[in-house]
């Protein structure tokens, strides 16, 4: 070959590859942080001083707060939603939790968020809790899309031991894909799912977009034996929460802020914050009042985690990015959690891969531009075990039914709102996130941050009486849910055409569901037969090792 033809073809060569990376669309990082059991009051920007959370509340008012945001009432199916885009009633995962012993998961038949990004080019690494199966190695992140998976396969775990009891079993659950991680006894979860994730930015190579999602256990009950754990240093610093179980959770809530601030951090030091979006969300309604041994707040919304009531499925939600044309400001678009994996794939410039069959709509335009949300109604659950349902269209919501045979359908707090407490913006400036975030956003400014802070409370007057009780066991209640978010006053009385709407409505979805899943707990998972660990023990079950231990 010439001299000349080596030339061209090397030309050609490079204007190929060129023509290539420049046709490729430039698709930004996704970091999905989900807190478990945050309550509404339980962050600085829905109203709340008794507990700081200044790293939340700067990616809160420099973003988007998502102030009219559903998730599900309990953590199982709330996951299942972020990962399908399907309202759990489609998934089979509607009805409680799933156990580490339960011979189940997450329906293999169905594709998940990340399997959909790394076709897009996308590493991704999960990190912390996945609670969506462990029964076969199959049903565990890194077969379901993960590149990488740091943390635990159950619903819930020691923050230090690492241990899980469920159901009069206990194990040790800690893993490192498919490794047992036992070298970690000792070390604070929420500081270890930290370390983590800082690890997974800083080793990031730019060349591909970053997929990083962070399921944090806190601030989740643990064991009985220490149930609200965090450092004692730390607990006995937040003087100004006097109720000791209170403080306990403000401990671990503290930690669980300073986690999403060193993860904003570790972004803008790689130099990857201007392309990164950022969300962040409970995955249901917090545990108030001892529910779960926890100590959360909804206030003022009615109920907790696992009840229909807006305590139970209005959530703690915000997304953050400098692509939002749009940002700094209180949204009250309709939104679900089921609407994440089609937001995200809009955002990644894959429209064209957003399936038809799923129930999340794509919010990314209207949360981009404000422009109003597509979405029309919320189905909060429909759950033919517990005989409950709830539904929202437009302004009015139906709730037909009651978990726990009505316990827990009450108003838990203040949690603080009646203390004499300041609320330090300067602290929220000057955190980690806020200094890090500051280059993209003039909106850390005292005035702008108070007054998103007051448009984002919600207000209810308690001192007024009831005029019509709720009695959703005897009969469905209706609320106007714009004007009384509390659920104080039930009208299903006034409204009877509303009330026969809504139930028809809630019908036509019922017809549409798959049963629930939930299968009778299988012995020969307890972690006793594997040396005290939780495992994949549907893979094992025919094996010598099986036998040697059960029969």
């Amino acid at each position: 070959m010439s001299w000349l033809q080596s030339s061209v073809k090397l030309i050609i060569t490079l204007v190929f590859s060129l023509n290539v990376v420049i046709c490729l669309p430039q698709r930004p990082n996704i970091v999905f942080i989900v807190a478990d059991d945050l309550g509404w009051n339980d962050v600085g920007f829905h109203g709340s001083s008794q507990i700081a959370t200044p790293n939340i509340d700067a990616l809160a008012y420099s973003g988007i707060i998502l102030n009219n945001y559903y998730v599900t009432p309990v953590c199982t199916p709330s996951r299942s939603a972020i990962m399908t885009g399907k309202h759990p009633i489609h998934t089979g995962m509607q009805h409680s939790v799933l156990y580490g012993a339960e011979p189940r998961g997450l329906p293999l038949s169905e594709k998940i968020l990340p399997e959909y990004l790394k076709e897009l080019g996308y590493r991704t690494h999960a990190v912390g809790k996945w609670h969506l199966g462990s029964y076969k190695k199959e049903y565990t992140p890194i077969y379901r899309g993960f590149d990488s998976h740091f943390g635990f396969w159950t619903g819930h775990q020691d923050y230090n031991d690492h241990t899980a009891n469920e159901t009069g079993m206990w194990g040790l659950d800690f893993r490192r894909n498919m490794d047992i991680a036992s070298e970690y006894h000792g070390r604070y979860s929420t500081d270890l799912f930290t370390e983590e994730a800082v690890r997974i930015i800083d080793e990031h190579s730019k060349d591909r977009p970053l997929f990083l999602y962070l399921a944090h256990a806190a601030v989740h009950s643990a064991n009985p034996y220490n149930a609200l754990p965090a450092p004692d240093s730390l607990i006995a610093s937040l003087v100004n929460v006097t109720d000791y179980y209170r403080r306990r959770f403000a401990g671990m809530l503290t930690k669980l802020d300073d986690s999403v601030g060193q993860v904003v951090e570790a972004l803008r030091r790689k130099g990857m914050l201007h392309d990164t979006i950022i969300v962040f969300t409970t995955d249901n309604g917090g545990p108030a009042a001892g529910f779960n041994l926890n100590a959360a707040s909804n206030w003022p919304f009615r109920g907790v985690k696992n009840t229909l009531w807006e305590g139970g499925v209005r959530g703690v939600g915000l997304v953050w990015s400098p692509l939002l044309k749009n940002s700094s400001r209180v949204s009250d678009q309709m939104m679900h959690i089921s609407d994440w994996l089609p937001t995200i794939l809009s955002a990644a410039k894959a429209k064209d891969r957003i399936p038809e069959s799923i129930d999340g709509i794509d919010m990314w335009q209207s949360l981009n531009h404000g422009t109003v949300s597509h979405r029309t109604f919320v189905l909060h659950n429909i759950d033919d075990i517990y005989n409950v349902s709830a539904l929202t269209i437009g302004d009015w919501k139906l709730v037909k039914g009651s978990t726990y045979n009505g316990q827990w359908d009450g108003w838990y707090g203040p949690s603080g709102r009646d203390e004499d407490l300041h609320y330090n913006v300067d602290a929220v400036m000057k955190s980690t996130a806020g200094k890090a975030v500051s280059a993209f956003s003039k909106a850390l400014n005292p005035t702008n941050m108070l007054n998103l802070r007051n448009l984002a409370e919600v207000k209810c007057n308690f001192s007024r009486e009831t005029e019509s009780a709720c009695l959703p066991m005897v009969s469905p209640c209706l609320f106007n849910i714009k004007l009384d978010p509390c659920e104080f006053n039930n009208v299903a009385s006034l409204h009877a055409n509303i009330v026969t709407r809504l139930q028809e409505e809630i019908q036509k979805l019922n017809e549409t569901a798959v049963p629930a899943a939930n299968k009778p707990l299988d012995p020969r998972g307890n972690p006793k037969y594997w040396n005290n660990v939780w495992t994949n023990f549907g893979d094992f079950l025919s094996s010598n090792r099986m036998k040697k231990f059960y029969f």
